[in-house]
């Protein structure tokens, strides 16, 4: 258990982490832990046994994925927001959850989850995810825009 947060009911969903103590910004808070799986393991162990979107698997890079369900910590329950407070950094294989700004004790932690999917974002698949950080710009799913392709001129 760490000095500077703590995991209790989240208005946004869920549990959620919220600062115990006054956090600078940069200040390093959490590795975001579980088990180094392939995106095939995952794939096979997964396979359509949530269909709410809900998970505690962090996407690491082409190769690796993060399994927090297996030896995951207090990170996992960092919920989403469209106006964070902190940010994932991956260094070596590992993730660690930084204030990109000064969050005062009691604030709840959150990040941009940065949610990518390969096909069309209909309104059906954002339903899919949806968001209730309840900041001003929410974007109303987890689901981060695409970068837009330049049009002809």
């Amino acid at each position: 258990m760490s000095s500077k947060f703590e995991v209790r009911r989240s208005k946004i969903h869920g549990s959620g982490v919220f600062a115990v103590k006054n956090i600078k910004k940069g200040e390093f808070i959490i590795e975001y832990k579980g088990l180094l799986c392939s995106h095939e393991e995952v794939d096979a162990a997964y396979d359509g046994e949530d269909e709410t979107g809900h998970t505690f698997l962090f996407t690491l890079n082409e190769d690796f994925v993060v399994d927090a369900n297996i030896k995951g910590n207090e990170a996992r329950w960092i919920n989403h927001s469209c106006a964070p407070n902190c940010e994932a950094d991956e260094e070596n294989d590992r993730i660690f959850i930084k204030a990109i700004r000064n969050i005062k004790a009691g604030e709840e932690l959150n990040y941009d989850y940065g949610l990518i999917i390969d096909e069309p974002y209909t309104k059906k698949l954002k339903a899919e995810y949806p968001c209730w950080c309840g900041s001003a710009n929410c974007r109303g799913t987890l689901l981060s825009p695409k970068e837009r392709k330049d049009t002809p001129k």
